[in-house]
């Protein structure tokens, strides 16, 4: 079921019917602990917002909550389960309207936006229950098909403002201020323009998953075949080296700060650092929404790969669109080898590349990253090059591997590099299959969310109270989604039998 239904079965803006319910900013709310504590140790918060606050409401989300707590068999974990799980729909869908087939969806920080990125990963815990919960289901249509007017007019922007027809107004982006964009962007409409490969995979990886468990092609309208194109601008564009062979500098996008601009200047007239030919294709900024040292980003690239696979195959299944089925093979393809010939020396990843024979050798904490490699599809996580590069990453070879007495993982220039992200370990447990290894990393998440029973953007490692970002949506969904992964995969470790488990079946 839903909240916010008017007549006629339209869904109507949830920020008014929050807001009729005198709810709290969750900001603000999960800054302290509410709710009775869990029976462990740490006596965890419950963390949800009332039932009347919350933005969306699913059965299947709530069943899939009472299964896992009956079955977890630490109480802690149990807890973090239940806040994490429906922590995006509990709180993020800011606008939904069913007969408009849009919806608005932020990430959780103070910034009143939605990042394609975060967005695709937000839903990516609810997909077993898309065939088996309509409404949920509908929902995802509904962002999906917001989503596609946003890539079909900005593909190279991946933070947009809330749709007109919402009425919700835009917001201002300090970040954005004297921000110099090319191709031009309207600030009515875009939140924030940097181009982002991860962002494209987002609404790629969104729309495969829906297909995929709905079977239903209504998705693929045209509104959604033209963001499909416009993606396939991009890589065209982007693939190609910096100057041409007669030596014109080709440039299709560039961004820079303007003197007192927060965002501060890029270099070589915003293009940032020259890049040759390698069959990659080139980004601007990094999942964290830093700016890239060398274009060729091996995980953005190594997720654009397994996406267009994933695009053909629903492409192929529903009929539609053969000849953009045979440009996602042909992408999947061509990426996917020049990663492995243009990234890989000595059995170890580089982050990054530019086709030039320079190379930057470190992780950031965000999604894709090279630790989430085996998470992303793009490889096996016994894979002798995965296992060389995740032990190196996972060490003080990796410059943004951080350790203190009790928290530790990989972080990135976006925070600072003694606050690893608790996504870092999250990463890490879907990349093994050790027991142990996956017990530490776990247990490193669980004791360490300031007791307020949420997962955190970063930690400070010297003083483990002192954290960004009180409500991470997407940290939360990933989360949860690593517990679901364990349920099927090492129930034993979990659970207080070893019977797997897999919601809505």
């Amino acid at each position: 079921m839903k909240l916010g239904l008017g007549v006629a079965g339209i869904t109507v803006s949830l920020m008014a019917a929050t807001a009729q319910a005198d709810c709290p900013d969750y900001t603000t709310y999960a800054q302290s602990p509410q709710g009775n504590p869990s029976s462990g140790p740490l006596g965890l918060p419950y963390m949800r917002p009332d039932p009347a606050c919350r933005t969306f409401n699913s059965t299947s989300v709530e069943k899939v909550i009472l299964d896992m707590k009956s079955r977890l068999k630490d109480p802690d974990i149990a807890r973090l389960f239940e806040n994490t799980f429906p922590n995006t729909l509990d709180t993020t869908v800011k606008y939904y309207n069913e007969r408009e087939n849009l919806a608005f969806i932020i990430t959780g920080v103070s910034c009143f936006a939605q990042w394609l990125r975060d967005t695709g990963n937000q839903f990516s815990h609810y997909h077993t229950l898309l065939s088996v919960d309509v409404d949920l289901a509908n929902l995802v249509k509904a962002v999906i098909n917001n989503e596609a007017r946003y890539v079909s007019q900005y593909p190279y922007c991946g933070a947009f403002q809330p749709p007109p027809e919402s009425g919700l107004g835009p917001s201002v982006n300090d970040w954005a201020l004297g921000v110099l964009v090319n191709p031009p962007v309207d600030n009515q409409t875009v939140f924030e323009c940097k181009y982002e490969i991860d962002s494209l995979c987002g609404f790629i990886k969104l729309s495969s998953s829906y297909y995929e468990a709905t079977k239903d092609a209504s998705m693929m309208n045209a509104e959604w075949l033209a963001a499909i194109d416009q993606i396939f601008r991009v890589i065209d564009e982007q693939s190609q080296a910096s100057f041409g062979a007669d030596w014109n500098f080709i440039s299709y996008y560039n961004w820079t700060g303007l003197a007192g601009s927060l965002a501060g200047a890029v270099n070589n007239g915003g293009n940032g650092e020259p890049k040759g030919y390698t069959g990659m294709v080139g980004t601007h900024h990094r999942p964290s929404d830093d700016l890239s040292t060398f274009a060729f980003l091996t995980p953005a690239n190594a997720m654009l790969s397994v996406q267009l696979t994933n695009l053909a195959t629903i492409l192929d299944h529903a009929g539609v669109a053969p000849n953009v089925s045979s440009q996602a093979k042909h992408w999947s393809k061509t990426i996917e080898q020049a990663v492995w010939e243009h990234t890989v020396v000595d059995g170890i990843f580089a982050y990054e590349t530019n086709g030039l024979g320079s190379r930057y050798v470190m992780d950031d904490a965000n999604v894709p990253s090279l630790l989430s490699l085996p998470y992303l599809g793009f490889l096996d996580m016994d894979h002798p090059d995965y296992v060389k590069t995740k032990k190196m990453l996972m060490s003080r070879g990796n410059p943004y591997y951080a350790k203190g007495r009790s928290f530790s993982g990989i972080g990135g220039p976006h925070i600072d590099v003694w606050n690893p992200w608790p996504m870092s370990q999250v990463s890490n447990i879907f990349g093994t299959n050790d027991d142990e290894e996956i017990l530490s990393s776990l247990y490193t998440i669980v004791n360490n969310t300031g007791s307020l029973g949420l997962i955190h953007e970063s930690i400070n490692i010297y003083n483990i109270s002192d954290y960004t970002r009180p409500w991470f949506a997407w940290a939360n969904s990933y989360f949860s989604e690593m517990l679901l992964d364990l349920a099927q995969r090492k129930p034993h470790l979990i659970f207080k039998d070893n019977k797997p488990y897999t919601p809505g079946q």
